[in-house]
């Protein structure tokens, strides 16, 4: 699933190109593509005409879209192979094309989503006062929003006696950290992937957001990671940030660091990439 840098390069391609467009019509091509919309396709194309699209917004790895004057947001769900994409009326349909929303202005674009997969999808739901769609109200601030509470989160890896890595991923302490992100600022902060998180310091806990932080901007700053053709940006172009990872995928080859050579191991049904000299295994009395 894309994380926050990829999800934010889609949100600014988003802002350029659909906001404050008034949908003209919308076409669902395949029920799963809305089936978190539980009123089914007909009826979100039909909720969807006539509104004006706001500024779309972005919550961690969560993005929406929403609908001026109606207190309702169109939330996607990128999953693992989503892809909206602005294209012109004219151009070939994708093979795996799933909904499109068509404008009513002279601008010859539309928006598409496109799933290979169909893991992800386009629902409606109910805006809260801080316009924040009802279903993803629980998910916290990520660490680009200015508002994120360094404070809390640290109270929180205290009291949680988790690992470094679990908490990174749980998004209702941080959002938008996924696999990628945690390995490369684990890495750039030399801590193991299971560190406890109960004896952190607040220094050591600041240290490691410089780090997500800074990891996140340099993966902005070149369109985010794209390993294969289903992550893309609305323009349909891919990032770049893989080109410059430092752990994550780099198994067997040597830690940019030490020379070291880096190690993968299989965690929570996904894997995590370290280096055993930078970042040692920590001793967990029994």
């Amino acid at each position: 699933m894309p994380e926050l840098p990829e999800v934010e390069v889609v949100r600014r391609g988003l802002e350029r190109w659909v906001a404050r467009r008034t949908v003209a019509d919308a076409e669902v091509l395949h029920p799963r593509a809305v089936r978190r919309h539980p009123a089914g396709g007909e009826d979100f194309a039909r909720r969807l005409e006539g509104h004006r699209i706001g500024t779309p917004s972005r919550r961690g790895k969560y993005l929406w879209l929403p609908l001026a004057d109606t207190g309702q947001a169109i939330l996607a769900h990128l999953g693992m192979s989503g892809q909206l994409l602005v294209q012109p009326p004219g151009a070939p349909d994708e093979k795996h094309l799933r909904v499109r929303v068509r404008f009513a202005d002279e601008v010859d674009t539309e928006l598409r989503f496109v799933d290979q997969r169909t893991f992800g999808g386009l629902s409606l739901h109910d805006t809260g006062p801080d316009g924040l769609p009802d279903v993803i109200a629980h998910i916290a601030r990520d660490p680009l929003d200015p508002l994120f509470d360094e404070e809390a989160f640290h109270q929180a890896l205290r009291r949680r006696r988790t690992t470094i890595k679990r908490a990174l991923l749980d998004q209702s302490l941080i959002s938008g950290v996924g696999n990628i992100y945690a390995d490369e600022a684990l890495w750039r902060a030399r801590l193991h992937y299971d560190r406890p998180t109960g004896n952190f310091t607040r220094p050591r806990t600041g240290e490691l957001l410089g780090h997500v932080r800074d990891v996140m901007n340099a993966a902005l700053s070149v369109g985010g990671t794209s390993f294969d053709s289903l992550y893309v940006n609305v323009n349909g172009e891919s990032g770049y940030f893989d080109r410059s990872l430092d752990a994550y995928g780099r198994e067997g080859l040597p830690c940019r660091r030490c020379g070291t050579p880096m190690r993968r191991r299989p965690w929570m049904n996904r894997s995590s990439y370290f280096c055993p000299v930078c970042q040692k295994v920590p001793r967990i009395p029994s």
